[in-house]
């Protein structure tokens, strides 16, 4: 997977676990500061449902 821009989330102060998120033709991948790792991809019509939710 290549992700080339990973966005911070705004709501994220120092020494705390940050959302993390990148996006290409194929999804919307999500990551957590604390397990990088780790990488979740949605459809972009997911994380806008998600968006909209929140």
């Amino acid at each position: 997977m290549t992700t080339d821009t990973w966005r911070k989330s705004s709501y994220c102060q120092e020494g705390e676990a940050c959302v993390h998120i990148s996006t290409d033709p194929h999804g919307v991948h999500i990551t957590d500061s604390d397990a990088a790792e780790t990488v979740v991809t949605v459809s972009p019509a997911a994380f806008a449902a998600l968006l909209k939710s929140l």
